[in-house]
């Protein structure tokens, strides 16, 4: 049996193609779309087995930090948490990886996984993985080829060639083509070589960020400069088109990659009449559609078929269910017209919790705001705003000014324009409040920050 496997977890990317539910400041990979749980918490549960697998490495952006953190914590997986400064695609991550993997054991076998797949079939995965991880033993970078059930323009193919141990090499001799999963497995040096050979820019580049790693709080920062001078290119572009080393372990996994709306109701159950559902709906002759809706909104639909419909607190979405590929170009658009709903969610995650616009006007606005237990927010002051807090559930603890009291359930608080505040949730359970800010200037950068627990300016 080959040694433990490193599972890499990528959980870049915008996953526009599935808005409004997926948006740049909370993507797919962290919202319940299919399942229980988010699809990075599905990909945590298919990798929690330590006779196969050991301490994950998750790859992200700052921007998510917090969030991989909770959601983490609420699998009890604990993990290497990497930040990327900025995008570069996949190849400089994957050579990241490699190189993370290597410093904890020179003969590691590196998984690097995406955080945004669906997999169906767990225990094939890992049959699947011990196939892989006996070929890459023998120095070959594997990939899992998924059988296609369908004409696909937006997956690679591969075209599998002679038998090997377990697998078939990548050549150009066979006939019959896999969709590629876009998921490998491998031994850390033999991508390595393979990356300095073809993308010896790329190499240097991740050397040097991993060299000048600095620990945050839970996190390791890789280091901007170095990071930034790589070319941006995924590891297809950069490997995986051009090795001579590839090889492919042919998988039944249920895979999907959920990459667009379409391919979500491909994996859902269906009703008799091929109907998928999510929250409040009413659908009536209606046929072979995905209707999904946030509480509490109720939505219907009345003789459509083959459609689309998604409705959260700020925006609807409703398409041509062959049309699903176009809503990545829809947000474009909305970006272009500065639709604040084109990136951002009405629920804002924080790293003690998170905020939710109830009501916004030229002078006040109006949020609910929810403390994990044993959380508080950063001591600070705003300029341009009071605010009056109400507590509708838990006991909030509330530093103002040199004052310290308790505010529970029912009560008010009113915070000057100015003054020094904080807010605490001492409890065992979520505090729960609604805000009202009234001012001239409502935006979220009128804070100044004195004292924070997780490091923001």
């Amino acid at each position: 049996m080959p040694a433990q496997i490193v599972p890499v977890i990528m959980c870049g990317g915008a996953g526009t193609r599935l808005w409004p539910v997926s948006r740049e400041s909370m993507p797919k990979q962290f919202v319940p779309l299919v399942g229980e749980g988010s699809t990075f918490q599905q990909v945590l549960a298919r990798i929690s087995h330590p006779d196969l697998f050991t301490r994950p490495i998750v790859i992200t952006s700052a921007d998510f930090r917090f969030v991989v953190a909770e959601q983490l914590r609420e699998r009890g997986v604990e993990a290497d948490i990497v930040l990327e400064p900025m995008r570069r695609d996949s190849g400089l991550a994957v050579a990241v990886s490699a190189l993370l993997a290597a410093e904890r054991d020179r003969d590691a076998l590196v998984l690097v996984l995406a955080a945004d797949h669906v997999v169906r079939k767990p225990d094939e995965f890992r049959a699947a993985c011990q196939r892989a991880a006996a070929v890459a033993a023998e120095g070959r970078i594997v990939t899992f080829g998924i059988e296609p059930t369908h004409p696909a323009t937006s997956y690679g193919y591969i075209r599998p060639g002679e038998k090997l141990n377990g697998a078939s090499a990548r050549t150009d001799v066979a006939e019959r083509y896999l969709w590629n999963s876009g998921n490998f497995l491998f031994h850390a040096a033999t991508m390595l070589g393979e990356i300095e050979r073809f993308e010896p820019a790329m190499a240097e580049a991740a050397k040097a960020a991993v060299a000048g790693l600095t620990r945050d709080l839970d996190f390791l920062r890789l280091a901007s400069e170095p990071f930034a001078r790589a070319p941006k290119k995924s590891i297809d572009y950069a490997v995986m088109q051009r090795t001579k080393l590839a090889a492919v372990v042919p998988a039944d996994l249920g895979w999907s990659d959920i990459g667009s709306w379409s391919t979500v109701w491909d994996v859902l159950d269906h009703d008799a009449a091929g109907n998928a559902t999510h929250g409040p709906v009413v659908m009536l002759d209606s046929h072979n559609s995905l209707v999904r809706s946030e509480e509490p909104v109720l939505t219907t639909v009345v003789g459509l078929d083959d459609v689309i419909v998604v409705s959260t607190a700020d925006a609807v979405l409703v398409g041509a269910r062959a049309k699903a590929e176009q809503v990545k170009t829809l947000v474009e658009q909305l970006k272009a017209h500065n639709h604040r709903a084109a990136v951002e969610h009405r629920r804002v995650y924080r790293p003690w919790g998170y905020y939710q616009d109830v009501d916004i006007a030229p002078r006040y606005r109006v949020k609910r705001i929810v403390v994990k237990p044993g959380s508080k927010l950063s001591l600070q002051k705003h300029f341009h705003r009071s605010e009056h807090w109400v507590v509708v559930k838990g006991t909030a603890e509330v530093t103002l000014g040199n004052d310290v009291r308790s505010v529970h359930e029912n009560e008010s608080i009113y915070i000057p324009i100015g003054s020094i505040h904080r807010l605490a949730n001492p409890g065992k359970i979520p505090l729960e409040l609604i805000e009202v800010q009234v001012g001239s200037y409502l935006g979220e950068d009128d804070i100044v920050r004195l004292d924070d627990v997780y490091g923001r300016g």
